[in-house]
């Protein structure tokens, strides 16, 4: 079930191949899962996350 919210939320913000800390940040929110759940998400569906609010990610 959580996955499915997040990938709603990430269809509506329309993105595809990558995404900002500050985006997953907002889809989070919107799909009110955790920030670790988007990024799981991500990493799962080979989504990059770029300009990272911690400079973990370039």
């Amino acid at each position: 079930m959580t996955d499915e919210k997040i990938k709603k939320a990430i269809q509506e913000a329309v993105i595809e191949e990558k995404i900002t800390c500050p985006q997953a940040f907002a889809i989070a929110e919107k799909a009110k899962v955790s920030r670790s759940a988007v990024g799981e998400y991500c990493t799962k569906n080979r989504i990059k996350i770029r300009s990272c609010q911690l400079g973990c990610f370039k």
